[in-house]
């Protein structure tokens, strides 16, 4: 190694492709660092976030690229036509309701008062002008105002987009439909102008209870043309759009009114009303027109439009539905049942009520499914299955008497054992010897119970069928007694044949459907109706039936003077359902009242509250009417079948008092079935035939708990 000259160590000289070791590497390392600023934390942020959003909108488009690709073609993009209008007509051509469209046409925006478009833009979507279908500043407010909890003036969506909503999608909340609203959005500023998007929103947005449109709102809540609403209406029915069920002014007029009052302070921060406007809005809100009976006849169109469907199948075009409902009808039955209920339903804790008036020859006249239709949508006249209790006794000795027996049989009222089960009478009273017209009449349980063990359960549930009871019925000793459920609307079917002399019916509410243009769809044919009751029974029940009114269970209905009227209560076990089915030669009516929970009530039977309103409803469906007797007048003992030698049945007594002979209520002969023990023989109708009481296997009966109650009142104060 070279020395300098003065002793001191010189350094190796390097030559080309060397490098510098490891204590050399350290300071070039460190003076190359020096000339290199460090990445500060806030720019690999900047970084990171340009980098994600690149990533971000790459697959934001080709999310909504793919959504895109689910909806139609643009080019083949169109307004949906308006769902076709139902209109169904009363029996006297009146329009009772609408159903579909709304019966409500559109309406021009130009017609309209300025204020009540305004209000919707007011309070949903206030860039409704400068925006181009979405509005990104509308979204940010709307998000902004969620965070903080100030939120409920204006929702994120433009009415561009609820009005894409309401034409073309589904009502689901998913980001998949947001997006596609927002597609069909953007599409409908490109094709639409201002002006005409928000008159076809107007028209079409939903308003509840069934309003499609501006037009039929204003007439559903108001009762006049959406042209003529004040600034109140208008801001109340702007309001609804957040949401229609929930606001609707006829089911929540106080949320309703607030809302409403949100409106009218935006209406007026944006300028499209004065203050003097703003405080009279404010002073006088909006009340909605109540509708009468709580909107009771919606129940007889429900079921209406069920026959519709059934009839003629899907509906592509506005058509008119004659039926053969009457609307003064109709606005009885349900005030009759709402104001009972009202007034005394409390007392007897009774919640709920169906009713259903119905023509001799099955044209219903009134049907109300319930207490309130904007409350509950359940049709109780139709769909309700509960127990008739001794309403369903008619069935019974109906098959008795076709069987042999007459009114005039004597039947044992007294204690009975089925198995185990002791049915009682409703005052654990008994009467001992009793013409089955009595024991019909006063509804005794005992006594029915004997008489459909001797017909036997096969027998009473054929003649309940031939008479149109349709739902399952239980082939056990306590069918005598209703305890097999049947609806409201089954009951005055089977009871129609002994007010129309033994004439089986199908019940019927359409007699004619036509589209716009009047071509006949449908037209109703008559029908030859079969005989179901011979005359001679038909004058035997009707006899029966007819005592129920006047020393029976329902000595409390009324018909106007001069008609002939008959009918049965029935109380169901531990007071669950209250009914009575009455009738006259022209109408037959079934009243039901109870709780949809199938809880007792308070001691509610067929004679209280049933024949009071059933009372109501016969006498405004008579009033005017020239009365009628009911068919094949009554029925006349033929005469004592007891032979000369036998005992003869206190006649015409109650506990000793004798009540007198009477053409309604004649001697009482006895049976000589009940004699000698011989079977009498049955008179089946031609075409039918009769299983024998041998053939019939009677078993034991449901659990029935407390004894099936009586449900006569007191009579004549003995008891």
């Amino acid at each position: 190694m070279a020395k300098r000259s003065n002793g001191e160590r010189r350094e190796p000289t390097l030559g080309p492709g060397f490098e510098l070791g490891d204590e050399d590497e350290k300071p070039s390392r460190s003076r190359r660092k020096k000339g290199r600023k460090p990445r500060s934390s806030f720019g690999r942020l900047v970084s990171w976030v340009l980098t994600l959003s690149v990533w971000a909108f790459v697959a934001g488009a080709g999310f909504v690229a793919y959504e895109a690709s689910r909806l139609p073609p643009i080019d083949q993009l169109a307004i949906p036509k308006q769902p076709p209008n139902i209109a169904i007509l009363a029996q006297d051509g009146s329009v009772l309701t609408n159903r579909g469209g709304g019966g409500a046409t559109n309406v021009p925006l130009a017609e309209l008062p300025d204020y009540l478009p305004k209000a919707f833009i007011a309070i949903e979507d206030r860039r409704f002008y400068q925006h181009w279908g979405i509005d990104p500043l509308g979204i940010l407010r709307a998000v902004v105002s969620d965070v903080i909890g100030h939120g409920g003036m204006q929702g994120g969506s433009t009415l561009t987009q609820q009005l894409a909503k309401n034409l073309f999608l589904t009502q689901e909340r998913t980001l998949s439909r947001k997006v596609q609203e927002a597609i069909l959005a953007v599409w409908l500023e490109h094709k639409y102008s201002k002006d005409q998007i928000l008159e076809l929103y107007l028209n079409r947005v939903y308003f509840g209870s069934g309003a499609f449109g501006v037009e039929a709102a204003a007439q559903k809540y108001f009762g006049h043309s959406a042209r003529e609403v004040s600034v109140a209406e208008a801001a109340m029915l702007a309001g609804l759009m957040k949401a229609p069920t929930r606001l609707a002014p006829n089911r929540n007029p106080q949320a309703a009114t607030q809302r409403a009052e949100q409106v009218v302070i935006a209406m007026a921060q944006e300028g499209y009303i004065t203050e003097p406007m703003a405080k009279l809005a404010l002073a006088h809100p909006a009340k909605a027109v109540p509708e009468k009976g709580g909107g009771a006849v919606n129940y007889a169109a429900d079921y209406v439009m069920d026959q519709v469907n059934d009839t003629i199948g899907d509906i592509d075009g506005d058509i008119v539905v004659s039926t053969t409902l009457n609307a003064a009808l109709e606005r009885d039955a349900a005030l009759a049942l709402t104001d009972v209920l009202d007034t005394k339903g409390a007392k007897f804790d009774v919640s709920q009520g169906a009713v259903v008036a119905m023509e001799t020859d099955g044209a219903i006249r009134a049907l109300i499914g319930g207490r309130n239709y904007a409350e509950s949508q359940f049709d109780r006249a139709i769909a309700a299955h509960r127990q008739p209790g001794s309403s369903f006794k008619p069935f019974v000795y109906l098959a008795a008497l076709e069987r042999g027996m007459t009114p005039d049989s004597v039947e044992q009222d007294a204690p009975i054992n089925v198995r185990g089960w002791r049915p009682e009478n409703y005052e654990h009273r008994y009467l001992g010897q009793v013409t089955l017209s009595t024991a019909l009449a006063m509804s005794l349980n005992t006594v029915a119970v004997r008489i459909g063990l001797e017909v036997g359960p096969a027998a009473i549930i054929k003649t309940a069928r031939r008479l149109g009871i349709t739902s399952p019925l239980q082939s056990n000793a306590s069918i005598a007694l209703g305890t097999s459920e049947v609806t409201p609307l089954e009951m005055v079917t089977a009871y129609a044949p002994f007010a129309n002399g033994g004439l089986g019916v199908s019940p019927y509410v359409i007699n004619a459907i036509r589209s716009a243009d009047g071509k006949v769809l449908y037209q109703r044919e008559e029908p030859i109706n079969a005989r179901v009751v011979d005359p001679q029974y038909v004058s035997m029940m009707n006899t029966m039936l007819e005592q129920t009114l006047t020393i029976g269970t329902a000595q409390k209905a009324r018909v106007p003077v001069g008609w002939e009227a008959a009918g049965k209560t029935g109380t169901s076990q531990d007071y669950r359902d209250a009914w009575f089915i009455g009738y006259t030669d022209r109408l037959v009516t079934s009243v039901w009242l109870g709780n949809d929970d199938n809880s007792p009530t308070k001691r509610a039977t067929g004679g209280s509250l049933p024949v009071e309103i059933w009372s109501r409803v016969m006498a405004a469906a008579l009033q005017g009417l020239p009365p009628e007797q009911l068919p094949y007048g009554v029925w006349r003992s033929p005469g004592p079948f007891a032979p000369s030698d036998a005992a003869p049945v206190a006649q015409n007594t109650f506990f000793g008092i004798s009540l007198g002979a009477s053409p309604r209520n004649p001697p009482m002969p006895i049976h000589p079935a009940r004699q000698s023990g011989s079977s009498p023989q049955p008179r089946p109708l031609p075409g039918t035939s009769w299983r024998n009481n041998d053939d019939d296997e009677v078993l034991p009966p449901e659990p029935v708990g407390e004894p099936p109650p009586r449900d006569e009142k007191k009579f004549f104060g003995l008891f």
